[in-house]
């Protein structure tokens, strides 16, 4: 059985800044391989409406899933919503399920449900939400595209309440191998092993420490029984 596939996107001019550093990408990729849903590209966008759509109509005709993150505030620079509603060209407004979570939610914090807290109560229609036990503030769910917050603990609250309505296949496991020689003493026999075993992916990564320079190798597959036969081959060519 193959994996589905993902694509996330990343929303906003202060991560293409540098003024703050995204910290979701991490997350996602490590929860999508647990579940054994394949992360095969991550793009970054700015706040610009015709980027954003853009982005999320390849995205979406490429991949099983996408996942965005980022832009569904109450500011005004809060734009994906929108940007979501025009790529799949939907009408969007305020629903009432999400506006009743978001009165409840202020309700008990003695707060007004203003306009601008109200503008997270707009959802493209035909979406489906997905809950955010940590703000409220739903994000949403339209076609094969997933809708979450940027701010990390809601977004990973967001991914957390998502990924079991999601059918994954099977996960990716990994074996690593620290070797203390260098890429180019160990290229040819790595490369031999890795067209012995096409169905594995086998990376190098080299490291230097303490005057110690080498490459961990990290072999990663779903079949548990070819990883372990290439590990021991590996081992048995660079012997420690």
């Amino acid at each position: 059985m193959t994996n589905p596939t993902a694509a996330m996107l990343v929303i906003g001019d202060e991560i293409l800044s540098g003024r703050t550093r995204d910290a979701n990408m991490h997350f996602l990729a490590g929860e999508l391989t647990r579940l054994g849903i394949d992360l095969r590209e991550v793009r970054i966008v700015a706040d610009d409406r015709d980027a954003i759509i853009a982005a999320v109509r390849a995205l979406a005709a490429g991949f099983d899933h996408v996942f965005t993150s980022g832009g569904i505030g109450p500011t005004h620079d809060d734009i994906t919503a929108d940007c979501i509603a025009a790529a799949f060209d939907v009408p969007i407004d305020v629903r009432d399920d999400a506006r009743a979570l978001l009165q409840a939610h202020y309700d008990r914090a003695g707060s007004v449900l203003n306009d601008a807290r109200l503008r997270m109560a707009r959802i493209p229609d035909g979406a489906s939400l997905i809950e955010n036990p940590v703000s409220t503030a739903p994000g949403f769910t339209l076609g094969n595209v997933h809708v979450m917050a940027g701010v990390p603990s809601v977004f990973q609250a967001m991914v957390a309440s998502l990924l079991p309505r999601l059918t994954g296949g099977q996960p990716l496991l990994s074996q690593s191998y620290r070797i203390a020689r260098g890429e180019g003493d160990i290229a040819g026999p790595l490369a031999a092993l890795a067209a012995d075993y096409p169905d594995l992916s086998i990376g190098s990564y080299p490291f230097n420490q303490n005057g110690v320079h080498g490459a961990n190798i990290v072999i990663r597959g779903h079949d548990g029984g070819q990883l372990d036969a290439a590990m021991v081959r590996l081992v048995a060519l660079f012997p420690a």
